[in-house]
């Protein structure tokens, strides 16, 4: 049997799943992530493979989806949200604690590595796979293999502007990337929460159905038309899968696609919208999926 492990450092949780050959889960493990350590994280992966390891009498492969990206320029962790990763060698630290080969990627990357393996978009040739949450990010899958990229950010559309912005939308709002009017500050749940400005979580307003509550969230779903049309009129992907705090909003996969349609550079749009077919499970199962 082949068994694949797969680690999911979060913000505030590290997961870590061991899969069958056939994609089924034979354990999973859930630790809180130590912050600010860099040693420690290093660390609390290592006991996590071991357990795993010495509970199913195996040797796994592992991969990591972080919050960030391995730089192919310097080797080291680049933009990462959780901070003391950044500018470490973190995927040969984990090879020497280890002792094996680990392969790492961003955590979006990896969920959309997991819908497109054996998730909601399962088959299809090109798929684009969103992160509408904390942030706002993306990955692109092609005939089953991840796309990095020369500068590994490929599926990065957070941070591009929002599209087709109204006179209302100008100059937007402040991004941490140091720009303004970047997509994540529309379509992230602080986003929303900004927009609607009563204090409420994404959320609350998602579920709410008041006036107030409704049109905020046909503003965001104005936006995320315009801004997954710009996705497809560069990608033009078969498959859209919505992953993060967000995706669990059903209105958005019947509401979307009716919007993108006079933004898309086509008479037709067969592109589909999903949402994810793991869930909240997507990340550490695409991690696993790093070895093919």
């Amino acid at each position: 049997m082949t068994i694949r492990i797969g680690i999911d450092l979060g913000g505030t949780k590290t997961e870590a799943v061991a899969l069958a050959r056939d994609g089924s889960i034979l354990l999973r493990r859930r630790v809180d992530t130590v912050q600010g350590s860099y040693h420690a994280t290093i660390a609390t992966i290592q006991a996590l493979v071991a357990e795993i390891e010495a509970a199913l009498s195996c040797r796994a492969s592992v991969g990591v989806g972080i919050p960030g990206a391995i730089s192919p320029a310097s080797g080291l962790v680049k933009n990462a949200n959780s901070t003391w990763l950044i500018g470490k060698p973190l995927d040969r630290d984990l090879g020497e604690a280890l002792s094996r080969p680990v392969r790492l990627a961003n955590d979006a990357d990896c969920f959309a590595l997991s819908e497109a393996s054996d998730g909601a978009a399962a088959g299809a040739p090109t798929v684009f796979g969103v992160i509408l949450g904390t942030g706002v990010g993306g990955g692109i899958v092609v005939n089953g293999k991840l796309l990095s990229g020369p500068n590994a950010i490929a599926g990065e559309w957070g941070h591009n502007p929002l599209p087709w912005p109204t006179d209302q939308e100008r100059p937007g709002p402040a991004c941490y990337c140091g720009r303004s009017g970047c997509i994540e500050t529309f379509l992230s749940g602080p986003g929303l929460a900004r927009d609607d400005s009563r204090g409420l979580s994404a959320a609350e307003i998602a579920s709410g159905n008041d006036d107030h509550s409704l049109t905020s969230m046909a503003r965001y779903e104005a936006r995320l038309a315009r801004a997954l049309a710009q996705v497809i009129n560069i990608l033009d992907p078969h498959v859209i899968v919505l992953g993060g705090g967000l995706s669990k909003v059903a209105r958005l996969y019947e509401t979307v696609p009716k919007l993108w349609g006079p933004w898309v550079f086509s008479d037709i749009v067969a592109t589909k919208l999903l949402p994810p077919k793991h869930g909240d499970s997507s990340g550490v199962r695409g991690a696993a999926w790093l070895w093919e």
